[in-house]
């Protein structure tokens, strides 16, 4: 059977049936052990030398069990990949890659929109270790910012806090005809509704803590590549760091791929009603949602995505940064959180100075909110938006008391 992609991830990774009973569970149970025993020293020797070799076979309870197992396979199959590492969380994984596949004396080049903590392992490790970062606006072909030294290509698309939509698959081809690879942060697509593999890409990344959790009660990152080498390249990094996951959050993750697909159209119906109501809305200079028509990214997003989650911002005509406190302090169903991709709104301020980072951003020091649009309906957020509004002096335009001239 030619299974749809909601269909295979209901079912991958499934345990298998007990021989003797002729009976499984549902999803794979919680396998938690630090200790592998070995029946013998030939059955030592032989799982050993097969895990060296690249096989998935724990020597070790670091190197995950069942559960384990499961989950990887369940990203894999999301991503459209073969091999997939799962770390502690997102930013590990991240960290991870640019470790595994870069020396001193190497140069990474970086989208500028990325997720603004990549700037941080750079200043914080990478620059200490001889490896060169420079950023490059993803409306450039990459050819111009590429060096004899650059090893590294990596992005975010659609990109983090603005939500600009890379056209994936020309960079990608610009990147394989210099033959450098390509890494491309993919939580915002979830793997669900956006595969970079298949667009080109080398590795795609993702925080697990986010959609695939979907419950905000764990950390997660995992990284998958469809390239055997690059696999192997990540996979002794693995051993070298001892980077690992809890079976328990691992069982978790895999509970939360189950239900993906069905919670992601929510978000994207709901979070494109609220995006709808701020752009018709006066007093609002932009929305950045790549689903709405009226983004500049909209056909891309169209022609590369399958969906949107519930994530988007938005900045005010003529407000500043009180009065955009102001109205986060006054919303009453958005928790104040820096995260997202659980059931629940939540909304940030963003920093004018990580905004600055972003060639893609337009309004100067004016703030921007960010909003996590959750499973509540979507009429009774947009209600709460506008008493917020109102409570701030934003309701309109001439009733913004902190404008200042």
């Amino acid at each position: 059977m030619n299974l749809r992609p909601e269909t295979r991830l209901a079912h991958v990774g499934s345990p298998t049936f007990n021989p003797e009973t002729r009976t499984a569970p549902v999803n794979t149970p919680v396998v938690r052990t630090s200790t592998v025993r070995f029946q013998d020293m030939n059955a030592y020797d032989e799982v050993c030398s097969r895990h060296a070799a690249g096989e998935r076979i724990a020597s070790y309870g670091r190197q995950g069990l069942d559960t384990h197992r499961a989950l990887e396979d369940a990203i894999s199959e999301l991503e459209q990949g073969r091999h997939t590492q799962l770390l502690p969380s997102g930013l590990s994984a991240i960290s991870y890659t640019l470790l595994a596949l870069l020396s001193p004396g190497d140069h990474v080049l970086v989208s500028d929109s990325v997720y603004s903590p990549v700037r941080r392992i750079q200043v914080a490790l990478l620059d200490r270790l001889g490896i060169q970062f420079s950023y490059f606006p993803v409306s450039e072909p990459i050819g111009r910012h590429v060096r004899p030294t650059t090893r590294l290509i990596y992005a975010e698309s659609p990109s983090s806090l603005l939500f600009e939509v890379l056209d994936l698959p020309a960079l990608s081809a610009q990147a394989r005809q210099l033959g450098i690879p390509l890494a491309v942060d993919n939580t915002w697509g979830a793997g669900h509704f956006y595969k970079p593999l298949t667009l080109g890409a080398d590795i795609s990344i993702q925080a697990g803590t986010k959609y695939i959790s979907g419950h905000s009660d764990l950390m997660l990152g995992s990284i998958t590549t469809v390239d055997d080498v690059l696999a192997r390249r990540l996979a002794h990094t693995n051993d070298a760091l001892g980077l690992t996951i809890s079976a328990d959050d691992a069982y978790l993750a895999l509970r939360g791929v189950r239900t993906l697909p069905v919670r992601l159209a929510q978000h994207h119906l709901n979070a494109l009603q609220v995006a709808r109501h701020l752009d018709e809305r006066a007093g609002i200079a932009r929305v950045f949602y790549p689903a709405l028509e009226s983004d500049p990214g909209h056909a891309l997003w169209k022609r590369d995505f399958s969906g949107a989650n519930g994530l988007l911002s938005f900045s005010f005509d003529r407000a500043e940064i009180p009065a955009a406190r102001a109205f986060i302090d006054a919303l009453q169903l958005f928790g104040i959180g820096a995260s997202w991709g659980g059931f629940e709104s939540l909304v940030t301020l963003i920093d004018p100075q990580r905004l600055a980072e972003h060639s893609y951003w337009q309004n100067g020091d004016r703030p921007a909110i960010r909003l996590h649009i959750g499973l509540e309906h979507p009429d009774d957020l947009i209600e709460d938006i506008e008493q917020a509004l109102t409570v701030a002096g934003l309701a309109s335009p001439q009733a913004d008391t902190y404008i200042q001239e």
